[in-house]
């Protein structure tokens, strides 16, 4: 089989468009006569698009090939840095912005019970996944998270499909903290006395009217993160300080409440305290909310501020500004955890934090108004409705900046995935049917919010015990191995108690999976080198072969790389294929990599075996591979190549099905398909013979 086309390229002045060619009279510039590869145009960069595309594709395409290093508060460190208190408040609204309802959940959840139940939880949090992501801060600083650990300590499809499971679960995870803190902020407006009363059953439509507000701030752009972050959070905890130290006031002069409580827990434990401690131990998973910062607490590492680092090397003050962050965040928010679950429970009759009761998803705000009168309450109800819906803002920041990061790197998300507005658009509706399927509850959502976050953390957990064992820290290995059991713990009881959360984290697992792969599939045949790079003697092997006007190239499957093997194969091709007699051949070998993998940097090198020239470069996948480096040969010398081929034994089914999980089987059909997909024009299109 040949492609029949004109040898040489064409004229690049014949055409008002540019043909990718290389004018010949400027190759005089050039070392030898070929040019600067620098200078070249780049055969990875798809051909643009007519002008005549719609304008509505140009404004939802718009920074496509930034997106993945730089979404909204959570780049990667190409814009400005701050100092880590202040970054801290990016992770804080996220992270304090729950105290609107752990409080709530954590009653309902434990009853009396609740305040040795977050005492559990607070002790897991500073001595469990605090030192894992203190860790993780350590090794992934570049603010990928755990995540990036698993996949570079698990290759091939395994590590992409456990990174898609995660991804699945992360997806839970940010798409439940729009939908619930949506609904918690519509909760507090609702009960607000203030209020007008046709508004107190509206929880539904306020929640999808701040998530299409949400939505449509993204849309437009979303800029000065830090500093309104840093205002909500200080107004925010110092709100609940108050409400918080009043409280305790008020514990102080009514000491009788203390007692009713202790009798209270101590009836639910079943009359001694070992009781008290086994039934907290067994509730404290369902309170697993309150470890939800620290997975956003180490995607906003780029943003911190590292003087004195140097750049190409390990940023240890930008590490040292994260665990800084991690920690004052983690203690701050144990103290409030601790101390609101104790003034809620001491205070608060049971009733009010029933489904419908004033209590219900709002406890603090119900000691602000009780307590403290209907302007202060007000007021926390106006600092704690900004901050959760900020705190969705930042969710979906994250969101926009781990799904450009991992999918379309690993060829497994549509090509307008790289950009922001689609995705902001996608989210968004998400959000608005999760909302709808719960119906604006906040009591419904938080068993799917806490899979998702203990399914990240366990797995960072996993991931700094890998890596410890890598390095043979054997005190660490075992100290992390068991703070991944207790997180393991924590999440198989949590989903034991309350499965209809793995239930929705599953149907986002099962989405990404399903959208991945038939993503994957359908990108099949696309230029997946994001860059083609020839050494100095692969250049020498081309200019050589262009001085004759024609580039005659010979696919090789490595095999013992003998004088023997080379001698045959250039026999054969040349009698089967009928090159010319005169024609000088090069030979091309790709050298297996990891197939998993789409997007790759691809070096061409030129190696002269046994006196034949080969030109050698590793990938993954060998058709598309082959495909780009004959593109970009065009680029190169203006002329368009030949490459060589023999047909592949076996079944073409099992053989597309080989191409498809390790990048082999039927590498010249594919080839030419890939080469067909790529370049529209036949007369500049790499000929494809096979025999």
């Amino acid at each position: 089989m040949t492609e029949q086309s004109s040898t040489s390229a064409p004229d690049p002045g014949s055409s008002g468009q540019d043909s990718g060619a290389i004018d010949l009279q400027s190759w005089a510039a050039g070392k030898d006569g070929l040019p600067d590869q620098r200078q070249v145009p780049d055969a990875c960069v798809p051909r643009r698009r007519p002008a005549g595309r719609s304008g509505f594709r140009r404004w939802a395409m718009q920074g496509a090939e930034t997106a993945g290093s730089k979404q909204g508060p959570h780049s990667d460190g190409a814009g400005p840095t701050h100092g880590w208190l202040r970054v801290m408040c990016l992770t804080g609204v996220d992270y304090f912005s729950s105290l609107g309802y752990q409080p709530a959940i954590a009653a309902i959840a434990a009853g009396f019970i609740s305040p040795v139940a977050t005492l559990v939880l607070v002790l897991l949090t500073l001595f469990g996944a605090l030192p894992v992501y203190r860790r993780v801060a350590t090794e992934s600083f570049r603010g990928e998270g755990s995540i990036a650990m698993l996949e570079r300590l698990l290759p091939w499809w395994a590590g992409k499909l456990f990174v898609l499971v995660l991804l699945g679960f992360a997806g839970t995870a940010f798409i439940i903290t729009i939908t619930l803190s949506a609904a918690d902020a519509a909760a507090h407006a609702v009960e607000n006395p203030l209020m007008p009363q046709v508004l107190h059953t509206a929880n539904l439509p306020i929640t999808l009217l701040l998530i299409v507000l949400l939505g449509a701030v993204f849309l437009r752009g979303f800029q000065e993160a830090i500093g309104i972050a840093v205002v909500l959070v200080a107004v925010f905890l110092a709100l609940n300080a108050v409400v918080i130290v009043n409280s305790f006031i008020l514990v102080a002069a009514h000491p009788a409440v203390l007692g009713d409580w202790t009798s209270a827990m101590l009836r639910q434990g079943g009359g001694n305290p070992i009781g008290v401690i086994a039934l907290a131990l067994v509730v404290f998973p369902q309170l697993a909310l309150g470890l939800s910062g620290f997975e956003t607490g180490v995607t906003v590492i780029p943003q911190i501020r590292g003087e004195g680092d140097a750049p190409g090397t390990k940023p240890l003050r930008r590490i040292a500004g994260a665990k800084n962050l991690l920690t004052t965040a983690a203690i701050t928010m144990s103290v409030f955890l601790l101390t609101s679950s104790v003034v809620t429970t001491l205070l608060i009759p049971q009733k009010e934090f029933a489904p419908g009761g004033r209590a219900n998803g709002r406890a603090l705000a119900y000691l602000a108004h009780e307590h403290l009168g209907p302007v202060f309450g007000t007021a926390y109800d106006v600092a704690t409705i900004a901050i959760l819906w900020f705190a969705g803002a930042s969710a979906m920041a994250g969101l926009l900046n781990i799904v450009p990061r991992y999918l379309p790197r690993y060829g497994m998300a549509p090509a307008w995935a790289r950009a922001i507005r689609p995705l902001v658009i996608v989210f968004t509706l998400i959000a608005v049917l999760v909302t709808f399927v719960f119906d604006a509850s906040v009591d419904l959502q938080n068993g799917a919010y806490a899979t998702g976050v203990l399914a990240l953390i366990s797995s960072a957990a996993v991931a700094v015990t890998l890596s410890a064992r890598r390095k043979r820290q054997w005190k660490r290995t075992a100290f992390f191995a068991l703070v991944a059991l207790i997180l393991l713990y924590t999440m198989v009881v949590n989903v034991v108690q309350r499965p209809d959360g793995i239930r929705i984290a599953l149907l986002f697992v099962l989405g990404i999976l399903i959208v991945s792969l038939a993503s994957r599939l359908r990108r099949s045949f696309e230029i997946r080198a994001t860059s083609v790079t020839f050494d100095d003697e692969a250049l020498e092997f081309l200019r050589e072969a262009e001085d004759f006007g024609e580039v005659h190239l010979v696919a090789n499957e490595p095999g013992a790389r003998d004088a023997l093997e080379y001698r045959v194969k250039a026999k054969e091709e040349r009698r089967d294929s009928n090159i010319p007699g005169r024609a000088s051949i090069i030979f091309l070998e790709v050298e297996k990599t990891d197939s998993s993998d789409f997007e790759e940097d691809l070096l061409v090198r030129g190696i002269v075996r046994h006196g034949f020239r080969v030109l050698e470069v590793a990938s993954g996948n060998v058709p598309n591979t082959i495909a780009i480096v004959l593109l970009q040969i065009r680029n190169l010398t203006g002329v368009v190549p030949h490459v060589y081929f023999e047909w592949t034994e076996g079944n073409p089914v099992s053989n597309m099905v080989r191409f498809l999980v390790s990048g082999e089987g039927e590498v010249a059909p594919v080839t030419r398909e890939v080469l067909r997909e790529t370049e529209p024009d036949v007369r500049r299109r790499p000929m494809v013979h096979v025999s």
